[in-house]
């Protein structure tokens, strides 16, 4: 789907501003694609001389997104394109959090770390009041001990 490509999604907003788009129109036209296309998050950051002569960055977040760690590297796509305009030259960053899919098609087959399964649990027989139960521990064999008793010398008693 090419509304989780960040590198589709960085030359769509690179024609639009060439076209003569505002740029705050190209980033959310942008995004709702790429939130539309099943992502988890999206961010769009425009820098250069947008309008005046001082250049600025600017912004765009939606949804959910992850910045750090081995979780960024696996579920985070992310493209650079530059515009050159007639000011002076635009940079454009597009990250996008792709969601997790069993297939691998659309996102990673992992689940993010954190992600948190609860498992509900078995269902348990109803006991209306307790019952105790007998154990039975089983004796020795009465013919196993006679002979160590025959085995052991006897005494003899001392008359007195």
């Amino acid at each position: 789907h090419k509304g989780l490509s960040a590198a589709a999604q960085c030359e769509s907003i690179k024609a639009k501003l060439l076209s003569g788009f505002a740029v705050r129109r190209a980033a959310y036209g942008v995004m709702r694609t790429a939130m539309e296309g099943g992502a988890k998050g999206c961010e769009v950051i425009v820098s250069g001389k947008l309008r005046a002569a001082r250049a600025k960055a600017q912004k765009f977040t939606d949804g959910f997104m992850i910045h750090s760690g081995q979780p960024s590297k696996d579920f985070i796509d992310y493209a650079v394109r530059h515009v050159e305009m007639k000011q002076g030259v635009l940079g454009i960053k597009v990250k996008i959090m792709l969601p997790t899919d069993e297939r691998g098609v659309f996102g990673p087959k992992k689940t993010l770390p954190d992600a948190v399964t609860i498992i509900e649990p078995k269902d348990e027989d109803y006991i209306a009041h307790p019952v105790s139960e007998i154990i039975r521990v089983e004796e020795p064999v009465a013919a196993a001990a006679a002979p160590v008793a025959a085995a052991a010398p006897a005494a003899p008693v001392a008359a007195q």
